[in-house]
C-alpha cells in the first residue's frame, strides 16, 4: 500500500509515519505550515524525521488558513494550560475549542489526498488517536469512515485514510513508538515554538503523562537534556 503520509512532527504522527515507512510503502510526507506558533520548530523536526526514515518531504504553507483563524494555536490569543487532572475533564472540552482551527484535518487529508492520487498511492497515513478523539471529533474512527466514503467519489483511485493508532490512547502510541524504535528524539508535540517545549500546554501534558504512564523517559527530553 503506497502512502502519502500527514507529519506534524508530533508523537502521533511520527508513529504512524514510521509504521508506513517500516512497510516500505510511504513515498512522501507533508507538513502544514498555516501560522502556527510552532510551524517553524514542527517543519524542522517533521524533516529531521524523514531524514531518519528515508522519506521526502514537503511543506506547504496555507496563508489563507492563517488568516481565517482566530484561535490560540495561531493568534488568537493566551494558549490554555491544564493540569495533568484536566486532561479528562470538561475543561480539556474548552481548551480543545480555544486551539480549534476550522476543518483543519479535513483540509489536510483532501490535499494530501490529491498528492496520493498524483503519485498512485491508494492512502492518506494519519497520527489520529482515541484519546484527542475525545476532544477533537476530526480524530475519530467515525471521522475517517466519513472521510473515505467521500474520498470514493473525489478520487479516481479511491484513495483512502489510513488511521493505524485511531483506536490507541497516547500512553499505548507511546508504547509502540519505542518498540518500533521511531524517532520520537525529533517529535514535537508542544503547542509553543520555542528551542525546547514548554511542557505545560495541554499537547506537552498529554505526552508527558503518556511517557510517564509507561515507566519511560520521554526520547526527546533526554536529547535536550530536560
Amino acid at each position: 500500500m503506497r502512502a502519502v503520509a500527514l507529519l506534524s512532527s508530533g508523537m502521533d504522527s511520527v508513529v504512524a509515519a514510521t509504521l508506513a515507512a517500516e512497510e516500505g510503502s510511504l513515498v512522501l510526507a507533508l507538513t502544514f505550515d498555516y501560522g502556527q506558533r510552532a510551524a517553524e520548530r514542527e517543519a524542522e523536526y517533521a524533516s529531521r524525521v524523514c531524514s531518519v526514515l528515508g522519506v521526502e518531504h514537503r511543506v506547504l504553507r496555507l496563508e489563507w488558513l492563517e488568516e481565517i483563524t482566530q484561535t490560540a494555536l495561531v493568534s488568537g490569543g493566551e494558549l490554555p494550560e491544564l493540569s495533568e487532572e484536566e486532561l479528562d475533564s470538561e475543561a480539556a472540552q474548552e481548551s480543545a475549542r480555544r486551539v480549534w482551527v476550522p476543518n483543519r484535518n479535513g483540509v489536510f487529508v483532501n490535499i494530501a489526498a490529491s498528492f496520493a492520487e498524483a503519485l498512485e498511492c491508494e492512502a492518506v497515513v494519519v497520527g489520529f488517536d482515541a484519546e484527542e478523539a475525545a476532544t477533537f471529533p476530526d480524530n475519530s474512527s467515525a471521522y475517517v469512515e466519513a472521510a473515505n466514503r467521500a474520498l470514493g467519489f473525489s478520487t479516481l483511485r479511491g484513495v483512502r485514510v489510513h488511521a493505524p493508532l485511531v483506536g490507541m490512547s497516547k500512553a499505548q502510541i507511546a508504547e509502540l513508538g519505542l518498540k518500533i524504535g521511531a524517532p520520537l528524539e525529533w517529535s514535537w508535540s508542544c503547542y509553543r515554538g520555542d528551542e525546547k517545549p514548554c511542557l505545560r500546554c495541554e499537547s506537552c501534558m498529554r505526552r508527558a503523562r503518556a511517557f510517564r504512564s509507561i515507566g519511560r523517559r520521554d526520547p526527546l527530553l533526554e536529547r535536550l537534556g530536560l
